[in-house]
């Protein structure tokens, strides 16, 4: 112990028998540009004299961050985004199989990936099915390769079909056991806004359909759905030139399984907005993750068309739905996390009893859909509907300029974070090109929402009011209002429901 009381003294008043060592303490040792003696006067937003002054690195040239895109001789739209690293994404709007004709099982596919370090996900919505690969940039030409008899060449073998229902059955029966109702509640209120119409109808197979899958059936669909012209070749990371290159290899001039013949069942129907009420009457009551149940709640959701993403007032709408925000009443963060948006302001904050207020905007091709989820316990359910409809109100009244700085500044926030990972650019690239054969810049979106004023959110507002409701209701609706009730309320001053009379409760 007195050993090191005496190294640690030594130490600190920097001892003659640590001379010889590199270390040094006491006043020699002091940093020549600290807050010490040496500039005890400089305040810490002036530069330190004798630095030298930095050097950063510069960008010479804005072409490095277009997108480039080429149509090949069949339609098919080649786009790319280069990007430093060593690593691309690669990929397109495809359906894949577990087998090809070059490759006899999945765990092939997955071996050759593995020969270059990559992975592959999938990703499915409403309107596009999208295949991606995350490789090494030496491997591009097995990638797309890999990709082109994927899509082009799959064996969809009776084994491979009867496995993909029983996968179709599980994802059902655990899409209604899940506790979190957000997926069914967004699947019903589609159903809702657009009745047996283009977006509206079911995303999720329906149980009795799960029998009719066959190969037949899936050739059909990929021979109508799955043509040239309908597909984006999208890649970040790699050389464009390349990239085309690879593409006029595998996917020009290739049979497909599925033969030569023309697609002649395309639907292209535009959606057509009709309004409207889906209700799901279920017991909530026994919902768990664990030994304890989460409380009995009813989830009500309440939506109002607005645009396409291809519309002008698309980003003025993103901006409302920022302003919106919301979350769940446990949601840990601070400002970052929306805690000063409307729903947590004016919902969270004054109703104790609600869990949850969301907002969502939906946008698709042709139309789009801004929409506010509640959950609250069901003897609650009118006062809840009657909240969610007073905040669509609101919507349309004085928008205060320091809440649409902070929606604008977070939106910006959000979309730089998003676009810093790889497989988000390869997504928003595919996406805009699949739409618009084109791609925005992130910089031009962040001028867009710069540009968002008060009265462009108001506008967008007023007009979304002027139409029919759509309603989601999951759960206990003993209590809840009616479709013209909740009509009136939106088309009211207020947002009021009309007063409802019972002799007997």
């Amino acid at each position: 112990m007195a050993a090191v009381v005496l190294v640690a003294t030594r130490l600190l008043r920097g001892s003659g028998c640590w001379s010889g060592s590199r270390l040094r303490f006491g006043p020699s040792a002091y940093r020549r540009f600290s807050s010490g003696g040496a500039y005890p006067n400089i305040p810490l937003s002036s530069p330190l004299p004798g630095v030298p002054k930095p050097v950063f690195a510069s960008v010479d040239g804005q072409e490095k961050f277009e997108t480039k895109v080429t149509t090949l001789d069949n339609g098919l739209h080649v786009a790319s985004q280069n990007k430093f690293g060593q690593f691309c994404t690669v990929g397109s709007k495809y359906c894949c199989g577990a087998s090809t004709a070059r490759f006899d099982s999945k765990d092939e596919i997955l071996l050759t990936l593995e020969k270059h370090g990559g992975i592959c996900d999938c990703q499915t919505s409403r309107d596009t099915t999208m295949y991606a690969v995350s490789a090494d940039s030496k491997g591009l030409d097995t990638v797309v390769g890999l990709l082109a008899d994927v899509v082009l060449q799959p064996r969809l073998t009776d084994e491979e079909v009867e496995m993909t229902r029983m996968a179709v059955q599980f994802e059902l029966e655990d899409l209604n056991l899940r506790p979190d109702p957000e997926p069914l509640l967004t699947e019903m209120i589609h159903e809702a806004a657009y009745r047996e119409n283009t977006v509206g109808l079911h995303r999720f197979c329906p149980t009795e359909n799960i029998a009719k899958i066959n190969r037949e059936v899936l050739h059909s669909y990929l021979r109508n759905y799955y043509t040239p012209d309908r597909m984006v070749l999208a890649g970040v990371g790699v050389e464009h030139e390349h990239l085309v290159d690879c593409a006029q290899k595998y996917l020009l001039g290739v049979q497909p399984a599925w033969g030569s013949a023309e697609a002649v069942d395309v639907d292209r129907s535009v959606a057509q907005y009709t309004g409207g009420i889906a209700k799901l009457e279920r017991d909530m009551s026994n919902v768990s993750l664990g030994p304890t149940p989460i409380p009995e709640l009813t989830h009500i959701m309440v939506g109002l068309e607005s645009c396409s993403f291809l519309e002008e007032d698309f980003i003025p709408f993103a901006v409302l739905n920022m302003m919106m925000g919301g979350g769940g009443s446990f949601s840990a963060g601070g400002p970052g996390k929306g805690m000063f948006s409307r729903l947590y302001l004016n919902v969270l904050n004054r109703h104790h009893w609600m869990y949850n207020a969301t907002s969502y905007h939906h946008s698709y091709e042709d139309t789009g859909l801004l929409c506010i989820h509640a959950s609250a316990d069901p003897r609650q359910v009118r006062e809840m509907v009657e909240i969610i409809t007073k905040e669509f109100i609101l919507m349309g009244g004085t928008v205060d300029t320091v809440e649409l700085e902070r929606a604008k500044t977070q939106l910006t926030s959000m979309l730089m974070m998003n676009l810093e990972s790889r497989p988000v650019i390869f997504e928003d690239v595919g996406r805009q090109v699949l739409a618009t054969r084109s791609r925005k810049l992130p910089h031009e979106l962040c001028t867009l929402i710069r540009n968002v004023k008060p009265e462009d959110v108001k506008r967008v507002a007023s007009k979304m009011l002027r139409g029919k409701p759509a309603v989601a209701a999951l759960g206990d609706l003993t209590d809840l209002p009616t479709y013209e009730h909740i009509q009136t309320a939106l088309s009211s001053k207020d947002g009021r429901l009309p007063r409802t009379y019972r002799l007997f409760r």
